[in-house]
């Protein structure tokens, strides 16, 4: 009876993570997807604990006691706003899971290990060691512990190539001979560097791509664990991320309207291309704003599209621009949220914040979108945005965002700006759309700018 019950829940937990990643593309269906797919888990676990092979449940249950603790004081204090620090850690647990039982697979059975087998371990542990330290650095970069900006020296590609091409074939070396034992540690070794220097080198600018990438090195890591211990659940799971985790790099990379190889190997804003980056800007004029300013130009608005960025995050400022919404809303404007497919930290960062401060979905737009309704609407309110809005994407070919896809916030017949100070963002580069005759610079906090442009905007309304 075991025999048939197992391949079912495995089958059934397949199906259910198929029908979760389908519905989480769509907003409206996300908490269903998501729903779908801890059921498949659940499927999952009970499928590998009824297996026969499993004869002592002592250490699995003091790990899910002490897994299910760390998972869920994550859940209670991380706020939402941390995310992306939060995601770049679960795959960081989840590769280092991968990497350790290759680790346990080998010791366990080699000499005896086939080829196929030991190609899987093999990769298994390549990706499970790299996908874990490339994480933590990803995460030490997005919490500020480690700089933000690449670190770059002569040379630096061809050293991270060759770490990789001596791990590989150590990994080649063990798959003709498992019995050579004192290579495992090297490929384990050289995959764990090899994940830091990946990261190294790369910007804050970026980090949307790397969180991407480094999903689909996790999922394909956990294809390899499933081929190893012939876990048909684990290699339909890991495919599914591997898939997803590769095809929304792509994504990421068209919007930024850059390469792999520009983003994995181009230090992306490793040089200071302007005096912004190092915080220092030239003197140009700007139109500065008071909130009690600003809301007098809402008051009369009739259409008003917000452009959330990475500031609106660290301020925590989604449930304040949420009100100031609703007000102008009952004020007879339109208001729409408009959002870049790299705004923030991680691939649907700001969605997920906007949610989080119950904005109706069909108020948050695509850049695909919106981009054209720029030039029909009275006010574009940039909260934290920065790369994403500026027009020299479009007009200096020396730029190093020429070309990337933006939003067309210039267009509006108002701009207003809420930004800490003038300091550049990832890319290094002054935002050219700062300093046009139509843009007005609101200074502050953006939290604190919000709440006071609730007050006064009722105030103005009420007036």
């Amino acid at each position: 009876m075991n025999d048939y019950i197992v391949p079912l829940c495995y089958l059934a937990a397949g199906g259910l993570f198929i029908v979760g990643l389908k519905g989480i593309t769509q907003p409206k269906t996300a908490r269903r997807g998501l729903q779908a797919a801890e059921l498949g888990m659940l499927f999952a676990i009970v499928g590998t604990l009824i297996n026969k092979e499993i004869v002592d449940f002592t250490w699995i249950i003091l790990a899910f006691v002490v897994g299910s603790a760390i998972g869920a004081l994550m859940a209670v204090f991380v706020p939402m706003t941390a995310m992306p620090q939060r995601i770049a850690l679960s795959h960081a647990f989840g590769a280092l899971a991968a990497g350790l039982v290759g680790t346990a697979e080998y010791y366990n059975h080699q000499p005896e290990i086939g080829s196929f087998t030991m190609t899987a371990i093999t990769l298994e542990v390549l990706l499970g060691f790299l996908t874990f330290t490339g994480s933590l650095m990803a995460f030490g970069k997005l919490q500020e512990i480690l700089p933000g900006r690449p670190q770059v020296y002569r040379g630096q590609n061809w050293v991270n190539l060759a770490t990789l091409a001596v791990a590989a074939a150590a990994g080649v070396w063990l798959v003709v001979d498992p019995s050579k034992t004192f290579l495992f540690p090297v490929i384990a070794v050289l995959a764990a560097a090899f994940g830091v220097m990946l990261i190294i080198p790369i910007g804050g600018a970026d980090m949307p791509t790397v969180i991407s990438l480094l999903n689909s090195y996790a999922g394909l890591s956990s294809v390899a664990m499933g081929f190893a211990l012939d876990n048909k659940a684990l290699i339909i799971a890991g495919a599914l991320d591997g898939s997803a985790g590769f095809l929304l790099s792509v994504i990421m990379c068209r919007a930024m309207n850059r390469s792999f190889s520009n983003v994995l190997f181009g230090a992306f804003g490793a040089a200071d291309t302007s005096a912004a980056a190092s915080g220092v800007v030239e003197d140009r004029p700007v139109r500065s704003a008071s909130t009690e300013e600003a809301a007098m130009l809402l008051e009369t608005a009739r259409s008003v599209i917000i452009v959330p960025g990475y500031g609106l995050a660290v301020s925590q400022a989604q449930h304040r621009i949420r009100e100031l919404a609703d007000v102008l809303t009952r004020n007879g404007a339109e208001v729409r949220f408009a959002i870049h497919p790299v705004a923030g930290r991680m691939p649907g960062h700001m969605n997920v914040l906007l949610a989080e401060a119950d904005v109706p979905y069909d108020q948050i737009l695509d850049m695909d979108e919106i981009n054209a309704d720029f030039a029909q609407t009275d006010v574009a309110l940039v909260v934290g945005a920065n790369d994403v809005t500026n027009p020299a994407a479009r007009t200096d070919k020396n730029s190093p965002i020429y070309g990337m896809p933006i939003l067309d916030v210039d267009a509006a017949r108002t701009v207003m700006v809420v930004k800490r100070g003038m300091k550049a963002g990832f890319a290094g580069v002054e935002n050219e759309l700062y300093f046009q005759d139509k843009t007005l610079m609101i200074f502050g906090d953006a939290k604190k700018v919000a709440e006071g442009l609730v007050h006064d905007l009722e105030a103005t309304i009420k007036a």
